[in-house]
């Protein structure tokens, strides 16, 4: 069993190592292609040279992309891997020989070529995870993939600006660099232990935006899955026009070269490293949705930020830290929720859909900076507020539509800032969806809730005749309380009962808030309810009775804990009872 858990680790090692290199590579080969043309064609035409070579770069993505998740599902993910990185090492050698002739066209079929391999490899990248990684780590496992693939996507940018610039200017030299890069990509993927087939037989099917589109109709019948697949599409949105924008706002707002501005991802790539890696930790075994609506917030802000400040180098290198690891944190919950919620035999498929729209950003990412400085007429730093101003429209679409995912969220934090919470019994809390049982004494019980769990939760509870305060009621609508009148017993609250139903098939849990103290009685009344054994028979979720009992203080607490007493209330939680059907 050891043995097995070191080779699952080394897989991973050698797919994260892989993945890097081939990410590494895209980016470095693109970005020379761009310096080669502006060199050939002068600055002036840059804006058309990012828009091409981007629109270049984009097109396999949007014609191979449901053949290859197709391809990743009918045949060993492993052995996909492999072959694209040994197709590799032969593509980039045309490119030395295009830079060799000084070849338009060649460095332009060289780069198709590297993107189409790029749109193989992808959904098998992808989709491989949950094969090699067990189930409870994939958001770890996505956080370092992510991090250290968005580190590749901004280095890439930065070396090619370091090749060019120790070189001088030998585009040669560079793109043999990158082909030394390749062969390690190629060696370091004969070492991921190999994968069977998932077992689907689904054809290939040439009019593939009719594949996506049966694809995105079956990923609209999983909740909140569709919305992860566009806002994960929307970050690469993000993430393309911040790196054809980049270049041009270096030289006219902060007056660098084009060199020198390749050198700004640097500061990126930090923060999006960061950011992956800090999302990844706070998700934990799970994928915290709720913090994609404050991520995207802080991208906007950010954006915004990159305008205003844009006469000053000293405030805009932060700036550009700060913007990566918003996009850091926003961009793995929704990877992560991606291949967790996706069936897996149809993964690679759900995989490639969510690339194929990812990529259309990017050309939709290409086409914005072209528009903006040939129909616009505007600066790079006015192209940061139109974007900004796009983040913030989908900031309140995913904030409205992953409300749940947010407020459960801000419970937990407020929980963690307001309790001294010491939990037991907490590993009998399922991952499924749940019956939770509790005695109602405080509104707060409702941040308890919350902070000792980590799945969205809907509270039913008896109506208070104490006129609580008006604070308080907010936060009850905030969460979305439903209250139970005292004079009609949830027995005999139909409207109540199908909304529990109805709320638990939607893959949220149920917290009962009962006056009684007897947690026992107050099951036993639910089970003996002919209505609510329909509940549990057609969810099959499990029945948990929950103690909150004020808790005494640390007899040693820490430095943090001193500082905090006066604010932190000790507090016991115990799960006393697990009702299975």
């Amino acid at each position: 069993m050891t043995q097995d858990k070191t080779r699952r680790f080394s897989s991973f090692t050698y797919l994260n190592t892989s993945q890097f290199l081939a990410a590494l590579n895209d980016n470095i080969f693109k970005l020379l292609v761009i310096y080669f043309l502006m060199q050939r064609e002068g600055f002036a035409n840059s804006h058309k040279i990012l828009a091409t070579t981007g629109a270049v770069f984009v097109l396999p993505f949007l014609l191979f992309s449901a053949s290859s998740g197709i391809l990743a599902d009918r045949f060993s993910k492993r052995n996909i891997i492999v072959l694209t990185k040994i197709a590799e090492c032969f593509t980039l050698s045309l490119g030395i020989l295009a830079f060799y002739l000084e070849s338009k066209v060649g460095a332009y079929c060289t780069l198709f070529l590297m993107a189409t391999l790029s749109a193989i490899f992808a959904p098998s990248k992808y989709s491989i995870l949950p094969e090699i990684v067990a189930s409870d780590k994939i958001s770890k496992a996505n956080g370092m993939l992510t991090s250290f693939t968005s580190l590749a996507i901004i280095l890439g940018t930065f070396i090619a600006s370091f090749l060019l610039e120790i070189s001088d200017r030998n585009f040669i030299f560079a793109a043999s660099c990158t082909t030394f890069l390749a062969f390690i990509a190629m060696v370091s993927s004969f070492c991921i232990e190999y994968t069977p087939p998932s077992g689907s037989c689904k054809c290939f099917n040439i009019l593939f935006v009719k594949e996506i589109i049966s694809t995105l109709k079956l990923i609209s019948t999983y909740p909140s899955l569709l919305m992860a697949v566009f806002g994960s599409a929307f970050f690469m949105f993000l993430g393309a026009f911040t790196q054809l924008n980049m270049i041009p706002f270096a030289v006219e707002a902060l007056h660098l070269s084009d060199t020198q501005g390749g050198y700004l991802f640097l500061l990126a790539a930090i923060g999006i490293a960061t950011g992956s890696i800090l999302s990844g930790k706070i998700s934990g075994k799970t994928a915290e949705l709720g913090l994609v609506p404050i991520a995207c917030f802080g991208i906007a802000t950010s954006c915004f930020m990159m305008d205003f400040l844009s006469d000053s180098i000293q405030a805009i290198l932060p700036t550009i830290a700060i913007l990566g690891l918003f996009g850091g944190i926003y961009q793995i919950p929704l990877d992560s929720y991606v291949q967790i919620s996706s069936p897996s035999t149809t993964r690679g498929q759900i995989v490639a859909a969510t690339n194929f729209l990812s990529f259309f950003g990017v050309l939709l990412a290409s086409f914005l900076v072209y528009c903006n400085t040939e129909f616009l007429g505007a600066h790079a730093d006015k192209g940061f507020t139109i974007v900004g101003s796009l983040a913030l429209m989908m900031t309140m679409l995913i904030s409205y539509q992953y409300f749940d995912y947010l407020t459960r969220f801000i419970g937990m934090v407020l929980s963690k800032l307001k309790f001294q919470t010491t939990l037991e019994g907490s590993k009998i809390i399922p991952e499924t969806p749940a019956i939770y049982v509790c005695t109602h004494k405080a509104w707060n019980d409702t941040l308890l809730i919350l902070g000792a769990q980590r799945r969205r939760m809907r509270f039913f509870i008896e109506q208070e005749q104490d006129h609580s305060s008006k604070w308080a009621v907010k936060i009850y609508r905030l969460l979305r309380i439903v209250f139970i009148s005292e004079i009609e017993p949830l027995d005999n609250n139909i409207d109540c009962q199908q909304a529990i139903l109805s709320t638990l098939k939607k893959g949220i849990s149920v917290c009962i808030f009962v006056s009684s103290d007897d947690l026992t009685a107050e099951i036993e009344k639910l089970h003996q309810s002919p209505y609510f054994k329909q509940i549990i028979e057609k969810t099959n979720c499990p029945t948990i009775a929950v103690s909150i009992e004020r808790g005494e203080k640390l007899l040693k607490p820490s430095t943090l804990s001193r500082l905090l007493k006066k604010f932190r209330v000790p507090t016991d939680i115990s799960f006393l009872e697990q009702r299975p059907l």
